[in-house]
């Protein structure tokens, strides 16, 4: 952690709340990375199944149901539903060019 605007003389009361913020911060981006792994695994099998069945990489309905909801639940989360919604792209363009990547057979899994 990089405690450079705890060290500048700030009330020490001030810099253990920061602190405490900070490592909560740390342990919700590291949950975060290990949803987002398993998340990448389900979709791989994904991926793996279409392959098999010669299926599109890309679904448009299957996406656009998907972008609605996640704007709903980020809407009930108190959270901007275009963040949750760029988010979600992201990872959707992500997710196509894996499935991609293994209908061409560069996936040896």
């Amino acid at each position: 952690m990089n405690n450079s605007d705890i060290d500048n003389g700030t009330d020490a009361g001030v810099a253990a709340e920061l602190a405490r913020l900070r490592d909560s911060i740390d342990n919700i981006d590291a949950a975060v990375v290990h949803m987002l792994a398993e998340r990448f695994k389900c979709t791989q099998q994904v991926g793996h199944l279409k392959a098999r069945h010669q299926l599109p990489p890309a679904d448009p309905g299957r996406e656009a149901a998907q972008i609605t909801r996640l704007r709903q639940l980020a809407e009930n989360a108190k959270l901007d539903p275009a963040f949750a919604e760029k988010l979600l792209n992201f990872i959707i363009a992500e997710v196509i060019r894996h499935h991609e990547t293994i209908a061409a057979g560069e996936d040896d899994k």
